[in-house]
């Protein structure tokens, strides 16, 4: 691709998730056009396109994503449905960006990245936290040694959403199609931001309770709980200097059956504390080991997903013969990804039945 070409975007699965979150910033972002969207229902992918000034809309995935007028492809569907777009979009030479979890299980997340490097065409996965400014600035604030030594990191996840049985939770509550329920809906934005400022999560220890289903029917997890090692920030230096004990304790919890709601990061270091929410916009508490309590806000953007969006443009217009493009550097790959995938696996194990259960019927 030329530096100076508009990138012309095709939207696969029009629905919530891209009208306010993602769709918009197509649009916005110097060197890109939203041109298509597509849903199966073409009455809604036509509203969706006169409403959002989209000159394309169509019923049929496999004519948008072979459009002429479309350069990549955004895969916005449930991801139940990921692999299997984004496979078809591969082997049209295309580059791709998929909403998150990645696929419905770790294997169809290596045939991903396996097809995307054949096709050398990159793969994007939509882990939009990693290009937040308040989880940047955590990131910088931890390497930087703000709160000194990072010594342990905590994360506890609490909701209503199973608490009252036969709670219809659409798609997200169903193992198939959501790639395994709530868990691996919410929970793998946590494990993905925690792979963003630390490296790949190492000797997971985890559990799960699954939540009452119908006979016959795949089980989600209602409850996890997990106990994990990572990098330190700066371990590379400490090793170089020959400290030891560089890996960091980690613990999450996950629990979808409580009256309580709550959603909590507290990073500890031997000077200061970091709290904030996971799926709030702030603000940032820093608390030092003298009592002082400083809170950092920021703004938060108006199309969420807008500044890993940015990254991703930027990439692909780095991209040129010289550079393969499956290889190009973004802050969200398909091979950052595939690492929380193989994770949720680990957690999750039923998940990867409820799919393999899916696909045979």
């Amino acid at each position: 691709m030329s530096r100076k070409k508009i990138i012309r975007w095709g939207i696969v699965g029009c629905g919530d998730v891209t009208e306010k979150k993602s769709g918009p910033a197509l649009s916005k972002i110097e060197g890109s056009r939203l041109v298509a969207v597509m849903r199966r229902d073409g009455a809604k992918a036509r509203d969706y396109a006169e409403r959002h000034g989209v000159p394309i809309w169509l019923d049929d995935a496999d004519a948008l994503i072979h459009h002429p007028e479309v350069d990549a492809v955004y895969v916005a569907t449930p991801p139940g449905s990921h692999a299997e777009l984004a496979l078809k979009v591969a082997a049209a030479g295309k580059p791709c960006y998929v909403e998150k979890p990645m696929g419905a299980s770790a294997a169809q997340a290596r045939a991903m990245v396996a097809a995307f490097e054949a096709a050398r065409q990159p793969l994007f996965v939509a882990y939009y936290r990693r290009a937040l400014p308040w989880f940047v600035w955590m990131h910088e604030a931890m390497t930087s040694g703000l709160i000194g030594e990072v010594t342990e990191l905590r994360y506890r996840f609490s909701g209503t959403h199973y608490a009252a049985p036969g709670k219809d939770l659409g798609w997200r509550g169903d193992a198939a199609t959501s790639g395994g329920g709530l868990f691996v809906d919410l929970g793998s934005h946590a494990l993905d931001l925690f792979d963003f400022w630390f490296g790949p999560l190492r000797h997971v220890r985890a559990w799960n309770r699954p939540a009452p289903s119908q006979p016959g029917q795949p089980v989600v997890a209602q409850q996890v709980g997990m106990l994990f090692e990572v990098d330190r920030p700066g371990a590379d230096m400490a090793e170089e200097l020959g400290a030891e004990g560089q890996s960091l304790a980690c613990s999450a919890t996950w629990n979808f059956a409580c009256t309580e709601k709550s959603d909590l990061i507290e990073i500890f270091g031997r000077r200061g504390t970091l709290r904030t929410g996971l799926f709030s916009h702030g603000p940032v508490v820093y608390e030092t080991a003298y009592g002082k309590r400083q809170e950092y806000t920021f703004e938060a953007p108006e199309h969420i997903q807008q500044p890993l969006l940015q990254t991703v443009m930027h990439a692909l217009q780095m991209a040129d013969e010289r550079y393969p493009t499956c290889t190009i550097p973004s802050r969200s790959t398909g091979y950052t990804a595939l690492r929380t995938n193989e994770i949720m696996d680990l957690v999750v194990p039923e998940r990867v039945a409820a799919v393999s259960a899916k696909r045979q019927s």
